[in-house]
């Protein structure tokens, strides 16, 4: 565990990394021929307890998943784990010197064991300690049933508890785990912190790895553009992002690739500010193929509250995207709570009464496309887009779909993708999508901070081309 201060150091390292022409020939040393066994993995993430994204995803390398019609296993042996949150409550726990400065009473010292300066206490009762939630805490016990190092530090994963990189890849998983947030509402997750470290360790080695980073790569766009330039110059294989640009669609639709899209609506839900990225990276994997492909975003602006509502009714937002979006959702509220009729939630009026609290994310792209994200729960609790394409009278329209927990099969299309990264050292997407939207969010917050002002975003004139097949599942 280090302190976002400690990383100062390492912008040095990353520096002379994007110079080293010899990571770069080295990049592919460490992938097995084939035949020659699984790949070695190393996971990161932030707590690993049931029902985080960490525990979906790393699961699905230890036990397998359900794709295609049978039960498959990852052509991968995860050989260590790092979980942050056991280390900064390792941290967060009073060594035997400090117990014994503050009066506490050890426990006797266990064969081989020295406590320092409170080896005097050794005849004293068990201290009460600062303990991982054991009851919570996965990792433990998955490291004991599988057999893989429980490292205490980044490094120590990558060289599985000895001096030299002994892993042929790595999955990231960061997300909520009490860290905190800034002004803006944005949480200071530790992503990027995470892949320096690995840096740092593919510099000292000389050797890199592909590198899986789940949901956006920072809060901070600066050090998302610094990870995906890194990986450029060093030849890290980087892919990045959320389940929703692989779950199944209902229905089977996408976007022409080439097409004209004139405005797109996505609707989300839940906390705005939590599932906003995995939103707006579901409206980002279908705009990225409209003519031209990505050339980036002009502005945006976050709207709340009634400024929502005013902006469609001044056509801000077609209203008729977004009853579209939502003739897909399967949970619509309303009437159809109260006695199961249907309704369309917007051209009744009643969905100001259904969402306290709306939330309208509004993108201006560099080629005239407008597209808004509204978050939108108290409606619907699922995921839907529509989008209007010129020449054409109806609308693409489809949800996102999730399946429910506790099986939580959304993350079997992603480590199928991410397995697809590890051995062919090629992401099926780009990762400036990512890069992008991790970018979009954070401008919008950047708005909501100043009072809901337009903000242009010349920084974000991010260009890709979208990959010639979608990645999407299909039903």
């Amino acid at each position: 565990m280090l302190t976002r201060r400690r990383f100062v150091g390492y912008s040095a390292l990353a520096s002379a990394a994007l110079a080293s022409g010899t990571l770069r020939r080295r990049a592919f040393a460490q992938t097995p021929a084939p035949g020659e066994g699984p790949l070695r993995l190393a996971i990161l993430g932030s707590v690993y307890s049931p029902g985080s994204a960490m525990q979906d995803l790393a699961d699905r390398f230890l036990v397998g998943f359900p794709w295609e019609g049978d039960w498959h296993m990852p052509r991968v042996h995860v050989v260590s784990m790092y979980v942050d949150q056991r280390a900064r409550m390792a941290a967060a726990r009073p060594s035997g010197y400090e117990q014994a400065m503050r009066g506490l009473r050890l426990a006797p010292a266990g064969p081989g064991e020295d406590r320092g300066p409170a080896r005097a206490h050794q005849h004293a009762a068990q201290p009460p300690a600062i303990t991982p939630n054991t009851t919570a805490d996965l990792s433990e016990a998955r490291a004991r049933q599988f057999g893989f190092l429980l490292a205490h530090n980044i490094p120590e994963a990558l060289r599985c508890g000895g001096n030299r990189l002994a892993v042929d890849a790595v999955l990231s998983v960061v997300e909520q785990d009490n860290y905190p947030t800034n002004d803006r509402g944005q949480i200071l997750l530790p992503s990027y912190d995470f892949y320096q470290q690995c840096i740092q360790v593919f510099g000292d080695e000389e050797q890199a790895v592909p590198y899986f980073n789940y949901g956006q790569l920072s809060f901070s766009f600066p050090e998302a553009q610094r990870m995906v330039d890194t990986a450029s110059h060093i030849g890290v294989s980087l892919m990045a992002g959320s389940a929703m640009p692989v779950t199944w669609r209902l229905p089977n639709v996408d976007l022409p690739m080439n097409a004209e899209v004139q405005e797109a609506v996505m609707v989300g839900t839940s906390n705005p500010f939590m599932t906003c990225f995995d939103a707006l990276e579901a409206m980002q994997c279908m705009l990225e193929r409209r003519k031209g492909g990505e050339t980036g975003v002009k502005a945006v602006q976050l709207l709340e509250g009634d400024d929502v509502w005013a902006a469609g009714d001044a056509g801000r937002w077609s209203k008729d995207l977004l009853s579209s979006a939502l003739s897909r959702s399967d949970t619509p509220r309303g009437l159809t709570v109260l006695d199961g009729r249907t309704q369309d939630l917007v051209a009744s009026g009643v969905l100001p009464q259904l969402v306290k609290d709306p939330a309208a994310y509004c993108i201006e792209y560099l080629d005239g496309t407008r597209a808004t994200m509204l978050m939108l729960s108290g409606a619907v609790t699922d995921f839907n887009i529509a989008l209007g394409l010129r020449g054409r009278d109806h609308p693409v329209s489809a949800q996102f779909f999730l399946p429910p927990p506790p099986n939580n099969d959304w993350s079997a299309p992603l480590a199928a993708k991410v397995e697809e990264l590890f051995y062919t050292r090629t992401a099926p997407w780009p990762v400036q999508r990512t890069l992008l939207t991790s970018g979009m969010l954070e401008a919008c917050l950047d708005s909501r901070h100043r009072l809901n002002q337009r903000l242009e975003t010349p920084h974000l004139a991010v260009s890709y081309q979208p990959p010639a097949e979608s990645q999407y599942v299909r039903t």
